[in-house]
Order: structure tokens, then C-alpha cells, then sequence
């Protein structure tokens, strides 16, 4: 189960680069003056290349359900980790550039720093429900934090800082609604459709989805990918881990396993600063 998990990750890693991709091509060609607004998405809507992007989305959502369902929240969502080298991979043909060979010993080091701390973590465990005890406070400070976070993104001009911040709040959005997704989707396999529609955990992940969505749209229309997608990635897959060990009492190793963990976010972090830079997308996505 937990080799389908990883498998069903990864294919839900791709699908969603896929979309990153020609989701930024569209949010390129969007007035700025409609940033943090209802009309950003009407603009959006309008655009084949947009929807083909929010195809792209669909089908990561997919394949996110049927990971969370044959595997602990702690691990399927750090393998999203990988949709950056994905992105970068998709978008080169498009872009009609070769990536140097820093930028694949890049890729490495994500891949490498990924096994080596899901190795070193063996996320295990942990229940296929919570109590609202757990979730509640969960969801207040995960909206709490998403609050704060766009509120200072609106006093930035358009940029990379307003990017990060709007990728950073995407992320938390990201990492909530699967969390919820992960309760709602149990809810299928076990009790069937019509307990899945009576659970809160189904609307909650519709609307934390939905809003996760136009705050991408958003970080994307403010900066270059490379400023808003490490944000992305490394936010997402950190607030999931912790929501994973808080809410649904997944286990991480401890001890000294920490210093393999920690080595292993490292070459996370040093392969995704780096591969987010590795191509100017934000000037070429628009050519």
C-alpha cells in the first residue's frame, strides 16, 4: 500500500506541474490590476491554456486522493515535493531551452535529499479519522496563518516578495485541503457516496481547494515561478507532515534519525532554490 501511495504521489506530482506551468502562461497574460480580485479568475476562464491548466489540476487532485487513501498524509504529500524538477522538465520543450548540467545535478539532490529523509522518517501510522478536538484548532490556525500571510502580500507592490507570500499561503491552502481530502476520501472507500456527501471534511477540502486555487493564480500573476514555487513546495510539504502528526497522529522517527532527516531537507532546500532559478520562465512563459 504504501509503494501505491508514493507511486500515486508521484503521478499526482506531474499532473500538477503540468498545470503549474500552463496555469503561469495564462496568469502572463492577465491585467495586474485584477490581482487578489474575483475577476482574476473570469479573466483566467477565458483562456484555453488556462483550462488545459486546471485539467492538469484535476487530475493531481486524483491521483492526491488515491494517495492519501493508500498511504499517511506525512508521506504522500512531501513526494509533491518533486512537481518543481517536473515543472522545469515540462516547460523546457516549451521554452525551447536545455537545462545546464548544475541544474540536473539540482534535480539529484531533490530526489537524493527526498529518499533519504522519507527513509530516515518511515512516516507510519496514525488514524484514517480525527476528532473535531484535533481539528478545530488544525483549521483556525491553518486559516489564521493564511490571513496574515495574504494581508501583508496586499501591501507589496507586484514582485517576488508578493509571490513568496502568496505561495506560502497557497501552500498552507494546499496542505489543509489534504488534509481534509484525506477524511473525506476514507469516508468513500469505507461508507459509500452518500456519507461522503454528509461529511463536513467533503465541503471543507471544496472550499479550502477552491481558495488554494486563486491564491496560486494570484502568486503566479505576481511574480516569476521562481520566487513563489520553493515557497509552494517546501510550505506544502512542511505544514502536511505537521498536520499528518497532529491531526491524524502519524508517527515520524526520532532520536537520532533526526540528523539524517535534517541532511535530507537540506539537499531539499539547496536543489530548490537552485532548480527554481535554473530557467527565467516568468520571461519566457510569456513568449
Amino acid at each position: 500500500m504504501l509503494v501505491l501511495c508514493v507511486i500515486f504521489a508521484l503521478l499526482g506530482a506531474a499532473s500538477n506541474a503540468t498545470g503549474t506551468v500552463l496555469q503561469r502562461k495564462a496568469a502572463l497574460a492577465v491585467p495586474a490590476k485584477d490581482a487578489l480580485k474575483p475577476r482574476l479568475l473570469m479573466d483566467l476562464v477565458r483562456q484555453p491554456v488556462w483550462l488545459l491548466g486546471i485539467c492538469g489540476v484535476a487530475g493531481a487532485a486524483l491521483f492526491q486522493a488515491l494517495a492519501l487513501v493508500t498511504g499517511p498524509l506525512a508521506l504522500a504529500q512531501p513526494v509533491f515535493i518533486l512537481e518543481l524538477p517536473f515543472a522545469l522538465l515540462i516547460a523546457l520543450p516549451v521554452l525551447h531551452r536545455a537545462l545546464p548540467k548544475s541544474g540536473w545535478y539540482a534535480v539529484g539532490c531533490m530526489v537524493a535529499g527526498l529518499v533519504l529523509a522519507l527513509a530516515s522518517a518511515a512516516p507510519t501510522g496514525g488514524a484514517s479519522q480525527a476528532s473535531m478536538a484535533r481539528w478545530i484548532p488544525a483549521v483556525v490556525v491553518c486559516v489564521a496563518g493564511i490571513a496574515v500571510v495574504v494581508g501583508a502580500a496586499r501591501r507589496r507592490p507586484s514582485g517576488a516578495a508578493r509571490a513568496a507570500l502568496l505561495g506560502t499561503a497557497a501552500a498552507v491552502a494546499n496542505a489543509l485541503t489534504a488534509a481534509l481530502m484525506k477524511s473525506a476520501a476514507d469516508t468513500f472507500s469505507t461508507d459509500g457516496f452518500g456519507a461522503f456527501l454528509a461529511a463536513w471534511q467533503t465541503y471543507g477540502f471544496a472550499v479550502c481547494g477552491v481558495a488554494a486555487v486563486f491564491l496560486l493564480e494570484n502568486a503566479l500573476q505576481a511574480g516569476p515561478i521562481a520566487s513563489s514555487q520553493p515557497a509552494l513546495t517546501l510550505g506544502d510539504a512542511t505544514v502536511s507532515l505537521l498536520l499528518g502528526v497532529i491531526v491524524y497522529g502519524e508517527h515520524i522517527r526520532t532520536g537520532w534519525w533526526i540528523v539524517p532527516e535534517l541532511a535530507g531537507v537540506g539537499l531539499i532546500i539547496s536543489g530548490t532554490l537552485y532548480l527554481s532559478r535554473a530557467v527565467p520562465l516568468t520571461r519566457e512563459l510569456g513568449s
